[in-house]
């Protein structure tokens, strides 16, 4: 067994601060909302919603929608994941299983040289203090872009793609506000490589030439770059936060089985999503008293659900794994297969079972931070290369982790506060999902009704 429970990321804030943050976000929706799982309705009700065909409305109708349209602006109204059902999401859909298709060995050998490229910038003869969400962001927008562009990325796209990437992920973690201008000039860059005929995939035939641009950016350079850095970042981290663990797996790096034990372990206690809000589109029954009305935003939370059903679930514990399947617990880091997993899901353990190889091989890890579901911090880290160990220097740098990690959890949370409240307000202004609806033609817009009493 594993120790080391989670420090919440708040723990120096005043209780009134995170209280009034906590009830910002709980109020932006402006609907009744259900959340599962929850006191009343447990993880069997969770699984059962969640797969039903009426919880299949993406954004129309949720004012929660407008804040997620105003962050992962420009094209989400073409972003996979807030397409509503039907012909235009299927093609899109299609595309984007064309695109991530290949070869396990391929994928594989792509991902290793990707993160190769951002470590051999470091120095291999001292430690190097790394944010690993911003050490890793740079290897995943080149692998990216070789997925879509099937050739090596220039260094001028990498950096217009991290940057977009960087900018998304700040804002939706209200550490930063969007740059819409920043965000703009990867989109002329895509819009000129397509014009040119650079992209030699079939891009979806529904959507017109500027919505097949931010179809690119959105689901390729905004949501698979951020997911995979993310995902990269937990893995990281844990592994830095628990040494046992981390010399089994560098002692013996092709033990397959464990590093997929380890991967399931971290994607069950830090999955990558929070919450996915869904609206029904006719009733559901949540058992024989109560029934939800046409037009409910049902909201699942991801890391309750995973919490459920395991001995000590707040425990970093891989080797739990050893006597369970993951089809037969609580745990859907990809999501549910009637309810539209991510794309990904295939790729992802694939390539990032090769970035923690590729990591391992070079160096240990080291980290006295906290480690949270969201990580703001971005996941501060000592990479200290293999060779001998630099006790002493290592005490000092591990005690201005902690002490820095402190002092800003205080300052991070307040900017959190506030940041977020201003992007609240400015996306309830804008209404970008309202009234993208609202200009549908009729037989476009989905037809939701107004949520009424939800249990």
């Amino acid at each position: 067994m594993v120790s080391g429970g989670r420090r919440p990321d708040t723990w120096w804030l005043p209780r009134g601060v995170v209280a009034l943050r906590v009830r910002i976000f709980e109020k932006v929706n402006g609907d009744r909302a259900l959340t599962l799982p929850s006191a009343a309705y447990g993880p069997e009700v969770f699984e059962r919603v969640y797969a039903h065909p009426a919880a299949n409305g993406r954004s129309a109708g949720a004012g929660l929608s407008d804040l997620f349209w105003y962050w992962l602006s420009p094209g989400p109204e073409v972003h996979q994941e807030h397409l509503e059902p039907g012909e235009r999401y299927e093609d899109v859909a299609a595309t984007t299983r064309r695109i991530l298709a290949g070869g396990s060995a391929d994928l594989t050998a792509a991902a290793t040289r990707a993160v190769a490229v951002v470590l051999d910038a470091l120095p291999a003869d001292r430690i190097s203090l790394v944010r690993l969400r911003d050490l890793m962001m740079p290897a995943w927008a080149e692998f990216c872009y070789e997925l879509v562009f099937r050739e090596p990325c220039p260094p001028h796209a990498r950096k217009l793609i991290t940057a977009h990437a960087q900018d998304v992920i700040s804002a939706l973690k209200c550490t930063g506000l969007r740059h819409p201008r920043r965000r703009a000039r990867l989109t002329a860059y895509l819009r000129e490589r397509l014009a040119a005929g650079d992209v030699p995939h079939r891009m979806p035939g529904s959507l017109s030439a500027e919505e097949q641009v931010f179809y690119l950016q959105g689901t390729f350079f905004n949501t698979a770059v951020v997911q995979l850095s993310e995902a990269t970042a937990h893995l990281l981290l844990a592994l830095a936060r628990h040494p046992r663990v981390q010399r089994r797996l560098a002692d013996d790096p092709d033990d397959e089985r464990y590093l997929t034990h380890v991967l399931d372990e971290t994607m069950r206690l830090y999955p990558l999503f929070g919450i996915a809000h869904r609206i029904t589109t006719d009733e559901i029954a949540l058992d024989e008293r109560t029934t939800l009305p046409t037009g409910s935003v049902v909201c699942f939370s991801y890391p309750d659900y995973h919490a459920t059903g395991y001995e000590r679930p707040d425990v970093f514990d891989p080797d739990r794994w050893a006597s369970l399947s993951a089809r037969d617990v609580h745990h859907i880091p990809f999501g549910v297969a009637a309810n539209r997993p991510c794309p990904a899901w295939r790729l992802s353990p694939l390539v990032l079972r090769a970035a923690v190889r590729e990591v391992l091989r070079r160096f240990r890890l080291d980290s006295s931070v906290s480690h949270t579901r969201s990580i703001p911090h971005r996941a501060p880290c000592l990479l200290i290369p293999r060779g001998p160990d630099p006790r002493a220097r290592l005490a000092a740098l591990r005690g201005f982790l902690r002490v820095r990690d402190g002092v800003e959890d205080v300052t991070r949370g307040v900017r959190q506060l506030v940041l977020g409240t201003v992007m609240v307000l400015h996306a309830r202004r804008q209404r970008p999902a309202a009234r993208y609806f609202e200009r549908l033609p009729p037989g476009r817009c989905p037809v939701v009704h107004s949520t009424g009493d939800s249990a």
